[in-house]
């Protein structure tokens, strides 16, 4: 039997009284689209936390591809290969989309950069044109030099999500990728998403149920820190127990 990708087991945490996490057990396979739901305040930010590194757990493990990385720093799971975008956006709003990416890349473990300050940076021209390669696949190409801060909002989302592909990720943790963007917006991360999914094992926190039955391959629903459903989107969806503590309001 393969083993998952990213398997946590009986991941815990508790702040003061109240426990954001209670014995969590969850995997992802690679290739697939693995939606975490529930309700505001279940615990699932806290969770992508504990993934990305951001947080230790009180007691249990994260494992990443075949290795455990329960104890790893942020940055060592970005080199062991995650990446993470935010619910709000992240990204520096006076450099280009290009100079962001850039960044990204020149991050990397692997990006053999010989400068030792940013300015020089710009002379790198195999360097620049990678970043330009994954502004494309966010279809962002035309705008390449655009100050970030002044790209349109679903524009900064499409940017944030090239930067994490400039570290070339085997795993995407998306943490509620449409939220602040309008209807048209969404339709594009939308299809964004599908089309990295392509190439990409992805983890998505998304309150959208639109969006969320639309990408999913699996659904996991977390309610008051604990997990109480996994399945295809069609089980999660007739599930009762789900039906009472979440998507009753959304279907």
């Amino acid at each position: 039997m393969t083993e998952p990708l990213l398997d946590v087991r009986q991941l815990s945490r508790r702040f003061a009284a109240v426990d954001a996490l209670k014995d969590v057990n969850f995997s992802v396979e690679a290739g697939e689209v693995h939606a975490l739901i529930g309700p505001n305040g279940a615990g699932k930010t806290t969770f992508i936390h504990h993934v990305s590194g951001a947080l230790q757990p009180d007691s249990g493990s994260v494992h990443f591809a075949g290795r455990e990385v329960t104890r790893l720093a942020m940055h060592q799971r970005v080199a062991a290969g995650m990446a993470r975008s935010y619910q709000i956006t992240n990204v520096f709003l006076g450099l280009s989309a290009l100079d962001n990416v850039a960044l990204a890349v020149q991050g990397r473990q692997d990006a053999g950069s010989s400068f030792r300050f940013w300015q020089a940076a710009r002379t790198e021209k195999r360097l620049f044109e990678e970043a330009r390669s994954f502004l494309e696949q966010v279809g962002l190409a035309k705008r390449v030099e655009t100050v970030a801060g002044n790209l349109a909002h679903g524009e900064q989302r499409a940017l944030e999500l090239a930067m994490a592909l400039a570290t070339q990720p085997q795993l995407l943790l998306l943490d509620e990728p449409m939220a602040g963007t309008g209807p048209e917006e969404s339709a594009r991360m939308v299809e964004l998403i599908e089309h990295l999914a392509r190439h990409v094992t992805i983890l998505l926190v998304e309150h959208d149920m639109a969006a969320v039955f639309r990408l999913a391959d699996r659904i996991s629903v977390l309610v008051n820190g604990r997990l109480i459903a996994t399945g295809t989107p069609e089980a999660v969806r007739a599930d009762p127990e789900v039906r009472r503590a979440y998507l009753g309001d959304h279907l």
